[in-house]
């Protein structure tokens, strides 16, 4: 790592705030609020769910609403509003967007005056695969001739050993391929504290100081040079911007289920991402990669406390990155996004088991954004961001609420006798009425405002000529669209159970961990999913046999719903199989423009991260590989932090059992065998029983030792 700079990072108050607080503006004029849109959204929103609810109204207030549909009523209001804000949005995006690309190559700036550090967090991730992207990375910024203004940081919070040890070896070959100038560097943590907010704000309080901006890679992210160079130009043409966001765009996805979410990202998501850039304005919101920061900014605003109370709710702010946002924004940095720069991409989970454990990590962090809705000081828009992430996952057991409510209001009208002549007077009897007619009509106004938001990014899509031969022409591109739709409507119910039962896990105290996500391989062992799907396919069936009982024109309503569930097992196993998403890509389906016209950055990280795992950098056994090579062992050492005191008295266990199992061990093999996971951590990190175990020969492990090893 390059000499420390330090900057100081204070944790912000929540709760206690003053208008003093706020930086005066550099360039007061040219801030604009877009109210013209946000007016346009706000009134739109309400009055698409007047009319809702109105409608609704009227469809169960024929001869009386009773408490069931009183409660029907208020879930199709709360679902309701959340498809009319995506609408309202969608439409601000297409007029946006209407005649042009919906993304675009940003010319790179001639020259720039900034300092910028490309930050990259990892954990526990493939090293070839990205210290690959790096390269390319570097290497693309360089040949535009302004490498001299970014230096490339891989700070590793891995916790496996292994994968560590992996890691250095990839980091030396990578020096080893750039030369003795390249300005990358490598710091591994011996404590993964506060996970990755945590190791983002050991980066910038040690050596942020050198730097004037930090660009936020995921392990996944991949940004061209002329990505990366426009956003270290925007920002240093706005003083008064603290985060400007890209929109990623999903690529190098083949699962069935990646492959759906790669197509809707590519044709739906510049629309999407364009209504929220326009009404945002400078209120907008972070990802938490993908993005530009300000060094400033982020030291003096986005300084995270832990909240009071023990997990889920409390402890450490999961889904830090809005937060960030809220907290630059409060401090009077602007925050929005630019999403036509083209050449800014990620990856998506391969299969609807791993998105399934992604979000329920997301879910956590999300809903623990309850807590900080009535922190001082912030914009109104910072607050509907955290409210939008909340209902992003409150949406599921809503939706799961309202058709039980519509089920037992189906089986009160069979099988409960109704009450024709109350104990009031009345002209008539009080017939038990439904308008189906107004029912039906409301149907489909939701389904059309729900896929609106889709349809006009496919005309966006279709529109630009290059965009349309990249995906095979018009009529493969409404194909695939037709089947997108079909698809996702099938995984819907499977994702509305699942997150409802994060939620209600979380809502019962339950906090999640953090585990290493995967890329490329969705196969999952077929008892897994049936184990982890079967009540998901039981409940359509109950559901099934319930809504033919009551009436077959339930069951047709319900049909999407009852088919994903009934389906949620071969579903899941199809999501995840990687020839069934390879058949759609031969056939011309669900392709991207950055499939028929790989980007080269991406075949750029493809053959630089195959040349590493060539070099054998992922493979072997971590401290058997230290021991062998005395000029990586002393790489490793020189790597080392200064070691840290450690209180007399306070010996910690892991220490004092891998230094006992090195003195019982006779040879290297036995002590490989013997320690445990964190046991090898600690080893690598202390030069003592590094020394120690450098001079055990390596030959094969003892019967015997294993037995000493164990007991130890």
């Amino acid at each position: 790592m390059p000499p420390e700079a330090p900057l100081r990072m204070p944790s912000q108050p929540l709760w206690t705030w003053s208008k003093h607080d706020v930086r005066p503006l550099v360039e007061p004029k040219a801030w604009k609020t877009p109210w013209v849109s946000r007016a346009f959204v706000g009134v739109g929103l309400v009055a698409a769910v007047v009319l809702g609810g109105r409608e609704m109204y009227g469809v169960v207030e024929v001869g009386g609403v009773t408490v069931l549909e009183w409660a029907l009523l208020f879930l199709f209001l709360v679902n309701f509003s959340w498809i009319a804000l995506a609408f309202a949005s969608s439409i601000v995006g297409f007029v946006a967007l209407f005649g042009k690309p919906a993304i675009a190559e940003p010319e790179a700036p001639e020259r720039l005056g900034s300092r910028n550090a490309l930050v990259m967090p990892i954990y526990n991730e493939q090293p070839s695969r990205v210290f690959g992207a790096i390269q390319a990375i570097h290497e693309d910024i360089a040949r535009l001739g302004l490498g001299a203004h970014f230096d490339c940081f891989l700070l590793s919070d891995t916790t496996d050993p292994d994968v560590w040890i992996a890691e250095e070896r990839a980091f030396l070959a990578l020096r080893e391929a750039l030369g003795p100038e390249a300005r990358v560097f490598y710091r591994h943590r011996e404590k993964n504290h506060r996970r990755k907010a945590g190791n983002i704000e050991d980066f910038v309080t040690r050596w942020g100081g050198s730097y004037d901006h930090m660009v936020i890679f995921d392990a996944d992210s991949l940004m061209t040079g002329h990505a990366v160079t426009a956003l270290a130009a925007a920002m240093e043409a706005d003083p008064d911007a603290g985060i400007i966001q890209t929109l990623p765009l999903v690529i190098s996805r083949n699962t069935l289920f990646a492959r759906v979410q790669q197509f809707a990202s590519r044709v739906y998501g510049p629309v999407i991402a364009a209504g929220i850039a326009v009404w945002y304005g400078r209120d907008g919101n972070y990802w938490g990669h993908n993005a530009i920061i300000r060094m400033a900014a982020f030291a003096g605003g986005g300084g995270l406390p832990d909240l009071k109370g023990r997990p889920p709710f409390g402890g450490l702010i999961l889904s830090h990155d809005f937060v960030e946002a809220a907290l630059i924004r409060r401090k009077g940095w602007a925050v929005y996004m630019l999403p036509r720069i083209e050449g800014s991409y990620e990856e998506s989970p391969p299969s609807l088991i791993d998105l399934s454990q992604r979000d329920r990590r997301w879910c956590q962090g999300n809903l623990q954004h309850t807590a900080l809705l009535t922190t001082r000081g912030l914009y109104p828009l910072s607050r509907q961001h955290f409210l939008n992430g909340i209902f992003s996952y409150l949406a599921s057991p809503f939706w799961m609420f309202m058709l039980l409510c519509g089920i037992a209001l189906a089986l009160q009208s069979k099988f409960i006798r109704p009450e024709y002549f109350t104990d009031e007077f009345a002209l008539f009897p009080a017939w038990p009425r439904f308008d189906a007619e107004r029912a039906l009509a409301l149907f489909g106004v939701t389904m059309a405002i729900l896929i609106a938001p889709k349809f006009f990014g496919l005309i966006i899509h279709l529109m630009n000529g290059a965009s349309r031969r990249g995906s095979g022409g018009a009529f493969r591109t409404l194909v695939s669209a037709i089947l997108e739709i079909i698809l996702s409507s099938l995984f819907a119910p499977i994702m509305m159970l699942v997150q409802s039962g994060s939620v209600f896990q979380i809502l019962a105290g339950r906090a999640t961990g953090w585990n290493p996500q995967r890329r490329d391989d969705g196969s999952i062992p077929f008892g897994d999913i049936v184990r982890r799907h079967r009540w998901h396919m039981a409940l359509g069936a109950v559901t099934l046999v319930t809504a033919l009982m009551i009436a077959p024109s339930l069951a047709g309503w319900m049909s999407p719903t009852i088919a994903g569930l009934l389906l949620a097992i071969p579903l899941s196993w199809l999501s995840g199989h990687l020839a069934s998403g390879l058949f759609l890509k031969r056939l011309g389906l669900m392709l991207i423009p950055e499939e028929t016209t790989v980007p080269p950055i991406a075949a750029a990280a493809r053959e630089k991260g195959a040349l590493l795992a060539a070099r054998g950098v992922d493979e072997g056994e971590g401290l058997a590989a230290l021991v062998a090579d005395p000029d990586f062992f002393r790489e490793h050492d020189r790597m080392l932090p200064v070691a840290p005191s450690r209180p007399r008295g306070a010996p910690e266990p892991e220490r004092v059992m891998a230094a006992a199992k090195l003195t019982e061990a006779e040879t290297l093999a036995d002590a490989v065998a013997w320690l445990t996971p964190k046991e090898k951590t600690v080893l690598l990190h202390d030069r003592a029983l590094l020394s120690l175990a450098s001079r055990l020969p390596a030959g094969p492990a003892s019967d015997q030792r294993e037995i000493v090893g164990r007991q130890l």
